[in-house]
């Protein structure tokens, strides 16, 4: 886990950093940043609209009386999308957008559950049997 950390915040922004930089010799800074703008906004509206629908579609199902745990999941991969995509950088820009296209969002989910399962299977879960108040 630890190693996953180390990667996620030392080495993803090192690779982000120097991509910026060759686009930007290669494009200008002005266009540079302008991308870098542009893919912020389209995958912050995308994220909202794509949050919303799913929101509505959770809520049909709660009110019919079902378990909304799929749509929750995709809810779950939009936030971490839209996230992604506000996160100056390409790399991460073109795996936000890919959790918001459904079709590659489900691929994500398969391989999440997948991983969880494995997780599950091997104990490695961490569960709270009581909270103690005071």
């Amino acid at each position: 886990m630890l190693g996953y950390l180390i990667l996620l915040f030392t080495v993803i922004p090192i690779i982000e950093l120097s991509l910026l930089i060759k686009i930007g010799h290669s494009l200008g800074i002005v266009n540079t940043i302008g991308i870098v703008v542009i893919t912020g906004v389209i995958g912050a509206y995308m994220a909202k609209m794509q949050g919303l629908r799913i929101l509505i579609r959770i809520q049909e199902d709660v009110n019919q009386g079902i378990m909304p745990a799929d749509k929750l999941f995709d809810g779950i991969l939009i936030l971490c999308s839209g996230i992604l995509l506000i996160t100056p950088g390409l790399l991460t820009d073109i795996v936000g957008f890919l959790g918001l296209i459904p079709l590659t969002r489900n691929l994500f989910k398969r391989w999440l559950k997948a991983k969880a399962e494995d997780f599950i299977s091997q104990g490695k879960v961490i569960t709270v049997t009581s909270f103690k108040s005071k």
